[in-house]
């Protein structure tokens, strides 16, 4: 079995032991060093060629971000970060980090091993594989090589129509790279991300302030409208499309996880496949496993047009790959080829 090699950096003596405690129980992994601050996680990256670092935020002498910031460029791997419930996660994923856990709140030590036992353990192996190239090369980087258009279709028929999007690890910097190219002319979007409970909120509102369309935490009731993108909460609700009367609406509620997730990408295209049916457009996005592949496929064989992102600027070529082979992606593009792809698509429809 190919053993993992872990650096874990925290300021916290405390949080840094139970980390190795837990962390070497996993069979599959080892923690080759374990420090307090960026400096001497510079020193043992050198030494020990580590395969993957987990990372705090929040260091004395220099932030987990800063440091992330200065190392990518010289020493790219895998990074995950441990973060309390705040939006600079996602400042560190747009400088390069792959994923993020969060801290339990308020827990005791019986919960905090268990959450080290468990989730860490699967963003560490997951990270493992993630492609370098795609996190050195940033999404807005990416974005940024084709323009994207604007909606021409017949006036009116973009109330008609619906895009959805789903992704997981890396896809938060995907998504972003994505909707900041639509304009207040493309028809409603809603997505599903795989996050923890909270931070589905933070980073709608984030994204609400960097795009031209307006991005909210969708609520059961929300208006499926054009030049609005309702991200799915995250926690223990599924989000679905419904139609009440001559509007799309999303309903969110709570139900078992599917693929092991909740809100599940599979959950969210097939109510897209069964009620909007071909006037509807699927992206699946860079992500581990294979949520949302079916789905997407579902969505295809309803009539709908479908998008996959391609290997080379995927983090982790999990769900686009799952849902290539099953022929579900009707169109394999880079990144940045996908908001004109978009346009593209919508305006034939």
């Amino acid at each position: 079995m190919r053993q993992i090699k872990v650096l874990v950096v925290d300021d916290s003596l405390v949080f840094r032991e139970l980390m190795v405690k837990c962390l070497n129980k996993d069979p599959s992994i080892t923690v080759v060093a374990a420090v307090g601050d960026p400096y001497r996680a510079r020193d043992a990256i050198l030494e020990y060629r580590p395969d993957v670092m987990t990372l705090d935020i929040e260091m004395p002498r220099m932030s987990g971000i800063e440091f992330l910031r200065k190392l990518m460029p010289q020493y790219p791997l895998p990074v995950v970060m441990i973060s309390s419930l705040s939006d600079k996660v996602f400042d560190a994923l747009s400088s390069g980090a792959v994923d993020f856990v969060a801290k339990p709140r308020n827990a005791d030590r019986a919960e905090m091993e268990a959450f080290l036992k468990s989730e860490l353990p699967v963003k560490i192996k997951i990270a493992s594989t993630a492609r370098i190239s795609g996190i050195k090369k940033k999404a807005g980087e990416l974005a940024a090589e084709h323009p994207a258009s604007t909606f021409r279709g017949t006036p009116g028929s973009e109330k008609n129509l619906v895009v959805a999007i789903g992704a997981s690890t890396g896809g938060t910097e995907a998504i972003a790279a994505v909707v900041k190219e639509f304009g207040p002319d493309i028809p409603g979007v809603v997505v599903v991300q795989h996050m923890p409970v909270g931070f589905t909120q933070m980073y709608a509102r984030r994204l609400d302030d960097q795009c031209r369309v307006r991005v909210k935490e969708a609520e059961t009731g929300d208006v499926v409208q054009p030049g609005h993108v309702l991200i799915a909460p995250g926690g223990d609700r599924h989000m679905r499309i419904v139609r009440v009367g001559s509007q799309y609406q999303v309903e969110c509620k709570a139900g078992p996880k599917v693929n092991g997730h909740c809100p599940s990408v599979d959950v969210l295209f097939e109510s897209v496949a069964r009620v909007v049916k071909k006037q509807a457009l699927g992206i699946i996005l860079t992500g581990m496993g294979g949520d949302g592949a079916r789905g997407l496929l579902a969505m295809r064989d309803a009539g709908a047009k479908t998008i996959g992102q391609d290997e080379s600027t995927c983090v982790v070529y999990g769900m686009p790959k799952v849902a290539y082979d099953l022929g579900a992606v009707q169109y394999q593009e880079k990144l940045g080829d996908i908001p004109r792809r978009t346009y593209t698509l919508l305006n034939k429809m």
